[in-house]
């Protein structure tokens, strides 16, 4: 399942940023649910992926597209200026996620929300079965516990904060790869086995909160 046809529910005439955008192809999908009336924001960091995804766009004949380079921790875009915040299997990625997570909050507009797929751990893993881990997955790398998520979105400001777990991965999903990093896999199966999982993030910007935490940012107006 694409990230866009689950935690977003996108409405006809909303304005969505997708943050890490890639090839494009998720935008395009969701310029499709918001219609002529709505825009999609695509924004990555490299020149390669904005080049396929203005290529993917063309093929596509959609108009209300417009992708923007840049990196999450400072989004090119104006204060309350969108309706909803996507990504897929991006943020993790980040090594300032507080700020990531801020600057989602400021760009969205009051009651605008934020809807994200990500890799999400539950529980302490060893050091050296988490990096091994990370080599076996890329949206591993970088994966915040539940509990840490969940605290960086209400410090963020948001409020109503949802994970969905729609995937949870077993020691025997990266058993083969485990043995090939030379890991005993019955030694750190309880390590691994249902701590890390996909998840649906959903949260929402209050009404009234302006900013980030109620103070603007003016440097995009």
């Amino acid at each position: 399942m694409r990230q866009s046809d689950g935690p977003g529910q996108l409405k006809p005439g909303e304005i969505v940023l997708d943050l890490g955008s890639g090839g494009g192809i998720d935008v395009l999908l969701s310029a499709k649910r918001v219609g002529p009336t709505g825009k999609v924001y695509g924004l990555d960091m490299t020149d390669e992926m904005l080049e396929l995804a203005r290529e993917n766009k063309q093929k596509a004949g959609v108009e209300n597209v417009e992708f923007l380079k840049g990196e999450m921790e400072q989004i090119p875009l104006p204060d309350g200026s969108v309706d909803i915040v996507l990504s897929n299997c991006v943020i993790n990625l980040s090594a300032d996620k507080d700020r990531v997570l801020a600057e989602a909050f400021r760009v969205l507009k009051p009651g605008g929300r934020l809807a994200i797929s990500d890799i999400v751990v539950r529980g302490p893993v060893p050091r050296e079965v988490r990096l091994s881990l990370e080599l076996w997955g890329g949206c591993v790398a970088g994966a915040l516990d539940e509990s840490d998520y969940r605290a960086k979105l209400a410090k963020a400001g948001f409020a109503n904060i949802d994970l969905e777990p729609t995937r949870i991965y077993r020691a025997d999903d990266a058993r083969e790869f485990l043995q090939g990093a030379g890991l005993d896999v019955e030694a750190v199966e309880a390590e691994v086995d249902g701590k890390f999982m996909s998840a649906f993030v959903r949260a929402r910007k209050p009404l009234g909160a302006q900013g980030q935490r109620g103070k603007g940012n003016n440097a995009w107006k």
